[in-house]
């Protein structure tokens, strides 16, 4: 794991390029992020938007979506990996929601986690987009960019999670999990890095860098 300074660094370069990231899922509010979050598990984000912009119309709170039924909530989401895991989830998930918590979305993630088909990085994505919170939600390019840049060489979430949170204020994790998630989705890809339009390009000695991209 690389000194606590340079993260620093890496970190407020992506601050000064991007003061005010944000979630690229759609959503009305804190329940329909929280659907959106639980169906871009191993799907795009583009495809989960194109799917809940029907969806949302006419299904925004755990009553709605309860009322619309599994069956129902399949035919807008079909087009989704898992589809039917994730609409048994959050039919069940709603039903928590309004017989637990009166059908609001709870803001710690303790609570969070007791609900079907939400994860510590669910939670995580919904406590830091919807309640702004300082959570680190660490998905495959948070993974991925955290081994490329040696800020961490956890081999799992909650240890890159918790080597981030060890060495970050909070001023950069409120917007840390939008950085990395960005710069992997844009810039830093898995199979083609963009190196040559990479802003911590001198920070970065990973084996795939490529000096000719």
């Amino acid at each position: 794991m690389r000194k606590k300074q340079e993260i620093l660094e890496i970190m407020e370069i992506f601050n000064k390029e991007d003061p005010n990231p944000r979630c690229e899922l759609n959503y009305k509010n804190a329940y329909t992020l929280l659907v959106a979050v639980i169906l871009s598990a191993q799907s795009t984000d583009k495809g989960v938007n194109k799917a809940t912009e029907k969806l949302f119309e006419i299904a925004d709170t755990p009553q709605k979506m309860v009322e619309l039924g599994e069956k129902g909530l399949i035919n807008y989401i079909k087009s989704i990996g898992l589809f039917n895991n994730k609409a048994k989830n959050i039919i069940a998930m709603s039903k928590d929601l309004l017989e637990r918590y009166n059908g609001d979305v709870p803001s710690d993630r303790d609570n969070l986690t007791t609900l079907a088909g939400v994860g510590r990085k669910t939670a995580n994505v919904v406590l830091n987009v919807w309640y702004k919170k300082p959570a680190l939600a660490v998905d495959t390019h948070v993974m991925r960019i955290s081994h490329r840049l040696d800020l961490s060489q956890g081999k799992t979430p909650l240890i890159i999670e918790q080597d981030l949170l060890k060495v970050l204020p909070e001023k950069y994790i409120i917007n840390a999990n939008h950085w990395l998630v960005l710069f992997g989705r844009y810039i830093c890809k898995a199979q083609k890095p963009k190196c040559k339009e990479c802003l911590i390009n001198k920070y970065c000695y990973s084996k795939d860098k490529k000096d000719d991209s």
